[in-house]
């Protein structure tokens, strides 16, 4: 279990460290914390109250206002604990555009004018992919797509860009899903993307529609992603993995210092 950080001495009197401000939520970070060591596995209510000191009423009341606010879900089976898709949305909404449009649009219509096909630069918020740019080939592709929409970040290959660089646990995907989605089918395809070298999408966001696309970073931390959408009677394995190319090579020569496309290190 993960130990509870001590608040440095300088910073608060001996009351103040003795006695938290908000008692019940420090109650409540204190058991976040718990859930975020436990990982996919999960922990019992006697063992999140032996690692934290605290009873076991207590840490069940604590519990139930998690669980409320889908910070915490329990696993209906066993019974364990686990951290809820709500904490894994905080970390999310950190991951901003940067202005992205401004800083990429000279790429996006690089390559779209490469590769023929029309091209997306989005964002996530929240659960959601938010469109920021949109650039159209000479020759016609019908998708319903417009710069400002939202769609469900599972079901796009930007989206599943994005989530797959963020390291998020299996029980945190529950709160991206909805109705029709096919849970171990997106897990697979988020765990798949970095060793393929991009994230994909067939034929679900949109009949006769596929999609490739890449994260785009700033250091370690993934600030949006780039797709290609191209009609699925045209779209090969082979054809995924030359657009791909492309991807990168038209937000490496566009992108600065700092900056890059594809999966970050960690």
């Amino acid at each position: 279990m993960t130990q509870i950080p001590a608040v440095p001495s300088h910073d608060l009197d001996a009351d103040a460290l003795a006695t938290p401000p908000v008692e019940s939520v420090d109650r409540a970070l204190r058991i976040l914390l718990e859930l975020a060591s436990a990982g996919p596995k999960g922990v019992a209510l006697a063992e999140l109250a032996a690692a934290t000191g605290l009873n076991k009423t207590s840490v069940h009341r604590s519990l139930a206002a998690l669980k409320h606010r889908a910070f915490a879900t329990q696993d209906p089976i066993t019974g364990r604990y686990l951290l809820g898709g709500a904490a894994a949305q905080l970390g999310v909404s950190f991951y901003g555009s940067d202005n992205l449009e401004g800083l990429l649009h000279g790429a996006l219509v690089e390559l779209s004018a490469r590769v023929g096909e029309l091209v997306h630069l989005g964002v996530l918020d929240g659960t959601h992919v938010v469109y920021l740019d949109k650039v159209e080939p000479d020759r016609s592709v019908r998708v319903f797509s417009s710069v400002g929409a939202r769609v469900p970040a599972v079901r796009t290959a930007m989206g599943r860009a994005m989530l797959s660089s963020m390291g998020l646990e299996r029980a945190s995907l529950d709160a991206f899903l909805g109705e029709g989605d096919e849970p171990e089918h997106v897990w697979s395809e988020l765990q798949g993307a970095p060793g393929r070298g991009y994230a994909r999408e067939i034929e679900e966001n949109e009949k006769g529609i596929t999609c490739v696309a890449l994260p785009v970073a700033r250091g370690a931390r993934v600030v949006g992603a780039v797709s290609v959408t191209v009609p699925a009677a045209r779209m090969t394995a082979k054809r995924m993995a030359e657009i791909a190319a492309e991807i990168h090579a038209a937000l490496g020569r566009a992108l600065p210092e700092g900056m890059s496309a594809g999966w970050p290190r960690r």
